[in-house]
């Protein structure tokens, strides 16, 4: 397995404009990436300096075709943009919640590692970071089908790191539970700040660590899954 610097990278964040995929972002820059591609759905809504803006819509085929060809360079991928809608698997009104769930956060989450698997081979192996949830292992049935995708995210990025280990990609899996973004603002309970999420992080990488368990929430979690149900 090949080793990753953050000093002297090229790094591409996805859902870089703002939340924890800005944090990702300016972390890279301060630990001396050389290139640092920040996509968002509107680029113009990358504003911070040194950052590279690349318009990016993980679900839009042509968006991550071109962002592929464009960030040919790329030695590190964050795939950080994802979205909530909540809402009870059950009692939702439709599936179209759920669905617009699963096509951001698992199959634009895959997409956008199909695009760049080649890409980080050509580069020398690089690594890939998916950003996933305590979620993937712990429901919480009022937003049921975020769970589902996120635990369904962890799977793909499983399997990817089976598929990418021949050519030495490094593929982690990064877990959070509260983190103190837009997505948490509601929730009041002990959160961690996006700046040490993205350090954390990216310290895995250099590590070569291919899970990152952030806070102490995620920890018992993933702890507990030994157990049985109806004692956890």
């Amino acid at each position: 397995m090949s080793t990753l610097k953050i000093a002297g990278s090229t790094a591409l964040v996805t859902g870089a404009n703002r939340g924890l995929g800005r944090a990702f972002a300016l972390a890279l820059l301060a630990g001396g990436a050389e290139t640092v591609y920040a996509g968002a759905r509107d680029a113009q809504t990358v504003t911070d300096p040194g950052l590279v803006p690349v318009k990016l819509d993980v679900t839009d085929p042509a968006d991550v075709s071109a962002v592929a060809e464009r960030c040919a360079d790329t030695t590190l991928l964050i795939n950080n943009a994802g979205i909530l809608h909540g809402g009870s698997l059950l009692a939702a009104p439709s599936l179209d919640g759920a669905r617009a769930e699963l096509e951001t956060n698992l199959f634009g989450t895959l997409a956008m590692c199909r695009a760049f698997a080649p890409v980080l081979g050509r580069t020398g192996g690089g690594a890939l970071v998916n950003m996933l949830s305590v979620l993937s292992w712990h429901t919480l049935p009022q937003i049921g089908s975020y769970g589902v995708s996120k635990a369904a995210a962890w799977s793909m990025t499983n399997a990817v790191r089976e598929e990418l280990r021949e050519q030495g990609t490094l593929v982690v899996a990064a877990h959070a539970a509260f983190i103190d973004t837009d997505m948490a603002a509601r929730v009041d309970l002990p959160k961690t700040s996006p700046a040490d999420v993205a350090r954390r992080i990216l310290d895995a990488v250099e590590a070569g660590r291919e899970e990152v368990l952030v806070d102490d929430l995620t920890r018992q979690v993933k702890a507990a899954l030994s157990g049985v149900p109806d004692e956890r």
